[in-house]
């Protein structure tokens, strides 16, 4: 129970980081901050990602009261910050809220689109965060977290839970109406977002390329992130995604296109794993292209610029039927990803700025996730293995208070405070340990989120 008992006593810490005003409830980015700050909604570090906690933990025992009203709260939170919202992403903006309030199963994500669509222009939906004079003017991103990629995925997280939802039989007709309408809305926002990448695609002699930023809004020369988060890896999944929720071929075409060229930027090992040197295995694409001494090292294995994400974005390539890619199977392409990470040496931190993190985004918890994902629909005892490495590691490092800090070996002080929320903090790492002691007690229920549905079935 040792997992168990670690998720429980992190969940409490992070509940006692719990702060309210007038505007409902918040948490800090890190633990002892005052006030909050300008994301204090936010799924990345703020309360929107303690639904995505209380989604897990709700397949562990049933929620407290203190859990029921705090689940309450962040939805009418979220819901009243709607009509105003100009951030759109993923981690911080109008996708963030559509993955909050389907995590906890309210209304609210039709409004959320409908602001979407107020918000966009003819180039898409522009990032605040792309600044003169690098940038130009209304200069929109592409990938999946942060640009056009992450509206398509929300549109369809939302188109989803459109022909999924149900309602009590006194509602259905009233329900049937407002389902089809909120599909309709998503389905056009999602064509506007493939639209747009269709667009922004660069055709190369491999296939096709997406930049995070296109280089029409740029004044310098771009600097690719070509894994799941930022680049390539990304679009390619949401694009294959898209082909088979939207019924588009042509689209799974493009995803595939993309995968090909993929392939050629990253580095694929011909020699088998240790004890098995004929197995076909090992691939990974450099996190900075062209890379620099500055960017640190050249390949990380985590979620958002390694291999634990690339290998969810091959998956999503499986999940719409691509045969082959480059003379391989998407399946062989995840595996070979999940291979890399498995042989890397993570998670032991093997020089400085290796493996300095235990969270979600960046760290350790969410490549257990990404492997207990690779084990429900493999069911292979490797990937349960090294879920429990990852757990064991996690257990190793948490303060008996329940928090983690992590390390940044530049500063002068290298650990860092203690993080709060889902991505890079407690809340996303102590969901990770529910899970965790679920399925080593037999449970392999799984939560589907945005980011993970297609290989959490």
């Amino acid at each position: 129970m040792k997992y168990g008992e670690v998720a429980r006593t992190s969940w409490s810490w992070v509940l006692d980081q719990l702060r309210w005003d007038d505007d409902g409830p918040w948490i800090s980015e890190y633990a002892g901050d005052e006030r909050p700050n300008e994301y204090r909604d936010s799924m990345h570090h703020g309360i929107g990602g303690l639904a995505h906690a209380l989604a897990e933990i709700r397949l562990t025992r049933p929620w407290t009261s203190l859990e029921q009203d705090l689940a309450g709260a962040i939805g009418d939170r979220i819901r009243t910050t709607i009509p105003a919202t100009t951030e759109k992403t993923f981690f911080t903006g109008l996708v963030s809220s559509i993955g909050v309030l389907t995590a906890l199963g309210q209304p609210g994500t039709d409004a959320a689109l409908a602001r979407l669509q107020e918000l966009a222009t003819s180039n898409g939906w522009p990032a605040s965060f792309l600044d003169e004079p690098r940038y130009q003017p209304g200069a929109v991103a592409n990938d999946l977290t942060l640009g056009t990629g992450a509206i398509l995925l929300g549109s369809l997280w939302a188109l989803r839970h459109s022909r999924n939802a149900t309602d009590p039989p006194d509602r259905a007709v009233e329900h049937a109406g407002r389902a089809v309408k909120h599909a309709e809305r998503a389905v056009e926002l999602a064509g506007r977002a493939v639209e747009l990448l269709v667009g922004e695609r660069e055709e190369v002699a491999s296939g096709v390329n997406w930049q995070f930023v296109s280089r029409r809004f740029r004044s310098d020369e771009p600097t690719e992130m070509p894994n799941f988060s930022h680049g390539l890896a990304g679009i390619a999944a949401v694009l294959a995604l898209a082909g088979v929720e939207l019924d588009r071929p042509d689209l799974v075409d493009l995803a595939r296109r993309g995968a090909e060229h993929l392939v050629t930027i990253g580095i694929t090992d011909e020699q088998g794993p240790p004890g098995d040197p004929a197995r076909p295995w090992g691939f990974r694409v450099p996190r900075v292209i062209p890379w620099a001494e500055r960017h640190g090292d050249e390949f990380t294995y985590n979620w958002c610029h390694g291999g634990a994400g690339t290998a969810v974005a091959f998956g999503a390539l499986e999940y719409a039927g691509v045969p082959s890619i480059a003379g391989a199977t998407p399946t062989t392409w995840r595996r070979r990803c999940l291979d890399s990470v498995r042989y890397s040496g993570i998670p032991e931190r093997l020089h400085p700025g290796f493996w300095d993190n235990d969270g979600r985004c960046c760290g350790t918890a969410g490549v257990g996730d990404v492997f207990l994902d690779a084990w429900h629909r493999d069911e292979d005892q490797r990937d349960l293995e090294f879920a429990v490495r990852m757990g064991d590691t996690l257990v190793e490092h948490a303060y008996p208070e329940g928090y983690w800090r992590f390390v940044e070996h530049r500063d002068e002080d290298p650990l860092l405070r203690p993080g709060v929320g889902w991505m890079q903090g407690a809340a996303g790492i102590s969901a990770y340990l529910f899970r965790l002691q679920r399925a080593v007690d037999g449970d392999q229920r799984a939560v589907e989120r945005m980011e993970n549905w297609w290989v959490s079935r």
